[in-house]
Parts: C-alpha cells; structure tokens; sequence
C-alpha cells in the first residue's frame, strides 16, 4: 500500500514538472515573439527615419531652386519697376510726387494697373519727413472693443520731447468702415493734439480698390476661406504701411494696435541701434511675439514687401519673415545647420522684449486670443 502512495506522489511530482516546463517554454516562446516584434518594430522605425531624412534633403533642395527663382525674379522686377516710375513721372503735374515703391503694387495686382496714382489717403498729417524712426500701427474695426487708444497712450507718453521730434507715428485704418475711420480721427484729434499739431501723428486709410480680387480663398471651405482671407489682407495692410513710411525715416518700427510699450522703450531702442557694432544685421526684434517690435532699416523695406507680396496668399507675415532669410543668407547646396547659425549672427534679438500683447479679442470676428510675450 505504502509503495502504491509513493509511487503516485512521483506520478504527480512528474506530472507537475511537466507542466511547468511547458509552462516556462511557452513563456520564454512568447517573450521571444514580442523582442522579435519589437525589433521589427524599431527596423521599421529607423527605415521610416532614413525615408523622411532622404524627403527633407531632397524638398530643401527644391526649395533652393525655387528661392533661386525668386532671387532672379526680383533683379527683373527692379528693373522693370525703373522704366515704369520713369514713365509715370513723365506724366504727373510738376507740383504732385509719387512714391515709387507704390507703383510695385501694379506688377503683383493686375486689377490696379489702370488706376493712376496709387496712394493711401493721408486723413491727418503735415508731410514729415527725415526722422529717425517712423513707427507703423495697422488697425481695423473690432467692434466693441478697442485697444488703440491704450496703444497710442502708452507709445506716445513714453518718448521724451526730442525722441518725439525725431520721430514718426503712422496709424494706418485698413477698413472700410467709415465710421470706425471717423471714430479713429475723432479720439486721435481730442486725445493726441500736440502730436497731431507737430506732424509727429498721422492718421492714413487704404483706399478699398487696392484690395479687390486680392482677398479671393475660394477652394478652401466657408469658414476656413474666412479666416484665410483675413490673414491675406493682413500681409497687404502691413506691406502698404511698410511703403507709406518708408521715405519718411532712417528706421521703421512695426507695431500693432492692441500692445503696449515698457518705460523708456524707445530710448532703449535707440541706444541699442546706435550701440550695435556690426552693421550686418537683417532685422531686430524689440518682441519675440508674431509681428510686433520688428525694426528693419526703411531702405530695405522695399525687398521685404516684395518678397511677401509674392507670397500673400500662402502664409501669415511673420511666417513669411522666417521664409525670406532662405533667399537672402541661405546659398544653395549649404548645410542647413551653416544657414541657422548665420542667421542668428544676423537675425538679432533684444531681450527683454520692450512690448507686450494686451489684445484679448482677435481683429478676426470671434476670436479670441491670449497671446504673451514670455520675455517682456
């Protein structure tokens, strides 16, 4: 009896055994099946990897050529924008000046070329010219919200009286509203006297034919072409500010309508100018927020319009910021990572940014946004 209990205890202890190797060698099975898996997984990866590093190598080339295009249609547009200012003059009455850079408008806008003299209205001003900086401030209706008049305050009362001299203020209404142009001038004229007496304050508005067939997005949807054709006219606001200003000042400094300034910015600014030790610098940022507290030098401005002029309807402006160093520091076949660290020797930014978005609601209907500059 004994000996037919120890032998079934062995049965058992055998029959265990057995199913604890099965056990283990299905384990150590399905631990292989998932590492082997996981290599497949990691393969691929690297194979995905190497694809999109051959991708970006071959569309940053095509990018090149394409900028090397655009490089040559510019020297051709120059050329032919002399011989058209040439002939314009030849027609305007001895008393009446035109400004050149307007008339690059009818090379890119095909609908404006039979118009004559292409000009904002000048609403407020005394033809100053010959500053130091002209500062632009594109603005359009909100409806019942405004931040204009906190922006000029806060611009204005933070020059002292020379810097007020030696400057320009230009506040461009991009609307077609008429009562948000006579609402402008009306709070302007009560609120600014002593700079509108002096010239240091103009007030100028778009003519609404510059913008016809310009704002078209109609392969996008309704909503979506919307807020496209608000972007578009956006970069056209800011371009036709940029060519108003251009000839009044040695530098043009891009604001908004919804910022303020710090304490002595634009002493700040003009030390920092004056101070630069190298010459060589494209533009300077007062702000790292979208297209607030760019200076660029008024001679160059001329390039910059026409660069986002060519491509209005494709991006934001300050997109298309980032996109024009490609064309004019990039050369073709350099190493990408050359392009970047020349930019920054030429790209120079201030810090602290000297303004900050206050804008809660977007001059896009609904919108609203709470963009901060992380630096001011």
């Amino acid at each position: 009896m004994r000996t037919k209990q120890v032998n079934l205890l062995i049965t058992l202890v055998a029959v265990a055994l057995f199913s604890f190797s099965c056990f283990c060698i299905y384990r150590i099975t399905q631990t292989n099946n998932r590492l082997i898996n996981c290599r497949n997984h990691i393969l691929e990866f690297k194979e995905n990897m190497l694809h999109l590093r051959n991708k970006t190598e071959k569309n940053s080339q095509e990018m090149m050529k394409v900028l090397n295009r655009i490089k040559y249609e510019i020297t051709k547009r120059e050329n032919l924008s002399g011989n058209l200012v040439a002939q314009k003059a030849d027609i305007l009455n001895k008393n009446e000046t035109v400004s050149n850079t307007f008339e690059d408008l009818k090379f890119f806008f095909p609908h404006i070329r039979k118009e004559g003299r292409i000009y904002p209205d000048v609403i407020i001003g005394k033809g100053k010219t010959g500053v130091s900086f002209a500062l632009g401030i594109s603005t359009v209706n909100r409806g019942n919200y405004s931040y204009l008049k906190q922006t000029l305050t806060s611009v204005v009362s933070r020059m002292t009286l020379s810097e007020e001299k030696d400057s320009i203020v230009i506040v461009s209404v991009a609307d077609s509203n008429e009562d948000y142009l006579h609402s402008v001038v009306k709070m302007i004229t009560r609120k600014f006297k002593r700079q509108v007496r002096s010239g240091s304050l103009e007030v100028i508005s778009i003519p609404a034919f510059l913008y016809s067939s310009m704002l078209n997005a109609k392969h996008l949807a309704e909503a979506s072409q919307k807020l496209a054709s608000w972007r578009i006219k956006q970069v056209l606001d800011f371009c036709i500010l940029m060519l108003y200003a251009q000839p009044k000042a040695k530098y043009y400094l891009q604001l908004e309508d919804d910022i303020i300034a710090k304490e002595m910015y634009f002493t700040k600014i003009t030390d920092f100018v004056g101070n630069i030790s190298s010459n060589n610098w494209f533009f300077i940022e007062f702000s790292m927020l979208g297209f607030i507290g760019k200076l660029f030098r008024s001679e160059d401005l001329t390039h910059f319009v026409r660069f986002f002029l060519m491509f209005y309807k494709e991006k934001p402006i300050d997109w298309l910021l980032n996109d024009i160093f490609q064309v004019k520091v990039c050369d073709t076949g350099e190493d990408l990572g050359n392009c970047i660290k020349r930019k920054k020797q030429i790209r120079i930014r201030y810090k602290p940014s000297l303004f900050q978005h206050v804008g809660i609601h977007s001059s896009f209907p609904g919108k609203e946004q709470y963009e901060k500059d992380v630096y001011y």
